[in-house]
């Protein structure tokens, strides 16, 4: 009798187990689901980022925002909350638009400027502007921040976060500012150059994150999609 109370009482601990690891088993399936049927939509422009993106493996469409930045500039001042707000914009704004085309997915929506002394540097709009912007930043040191705004198409959790890099320029001439606009790198980047181009030959020092100098910092794409949004980009 106690022999079969043992049997009994080990059958039925060995089924609880066995139900137990299937119900976890359910939930990883349903994780490791849901997690490759998350699409991206990137809600940026940048030629840098989308390169970025693809060289990393990501397979992601693109959907270009046009939202108007000085708006922003003159609501905030702070060179951070500005950039991250113009991010969230941008995000929101893909997630509206998205929504109408019933589309399903996640939205990753990014912006770059230049700090220096205070003052807010975005993108050039001529060769007249690249060359005072550059002139600014020439044998000095300033901080480019990127702003990132995450959210899925149909929720509302968005995620905002920033990353700052500090970069140094070595002294440019004149001369060499201007054969440097010919390149015509300076079109669509912030501070008006490109470290992956010519401008690396005058950029003297990086603190911080460098793939943030291209345009977006991955390292932080990569933990806010994992602890955020549960997906892996590393598989």
């Amino acid at each position: 009798m106690n022999t079969l109370k043992i049997i009994n009482y080990e059958l039925n601990t060995k089924n609880k187990i066995t139900k137990k690891l299937s119900c976890i088993k359910l939930v990883q399936n349903s994780m490791i689901a849901d997690t490759k049927l998350k699409r991206i939509i990137l809600a940026s422009k940048s030629i840098d980022r989308r390169e970025m993106l693809k060289r990393a493996g990501i397979s992601f469409e693109t959907f270009i925002t046009n939202i108007d930045e000085d708006k922003f500039k003159t609501e905030f001042r702070n060179p951070i909350e500005f950039v991250k707000e113009l991010a969230k914009a941008k995000a929101l704004f893909a997630q509206e638009k998205m929504l109408y085309k019933n589309f399903n997915g996640l939205i990753i929506a990014a912006d770059t400027i230049v700090e220096l002394d205070g003052e807010i540097i975005g993108k050039a709009e001529d060769e007249e502007q690249a060359f005072k912007i550059l002139k600014k930043l020439t044998g000095r040191t300033h901080k480019l921040i990127t702003g990132i705004a995450i959210t899925e198409v149909k929720k509302s959790k968005i995620v905002l976060d920033s990353e700052s890099t500090y970069v140094e320029f070595i002294e440019l001439s004149d001369k060499e500012i201007i054969n440097y606009i010919k390149t015509n790198e300076w079109k669509g980047r912030a501070g008006a150059y490109s470290i992956m181009d010519k401008a690396s030959l005058f950029i003297k020092k990086i603190d911080g994150s460098p793939s943030n100098v291209i345009g977006f910092p991955m390292h932080r794409l990569y933990e806010i999609l994992k602890s955020d949004f549960n997906m892996n980009l590393h598989g």
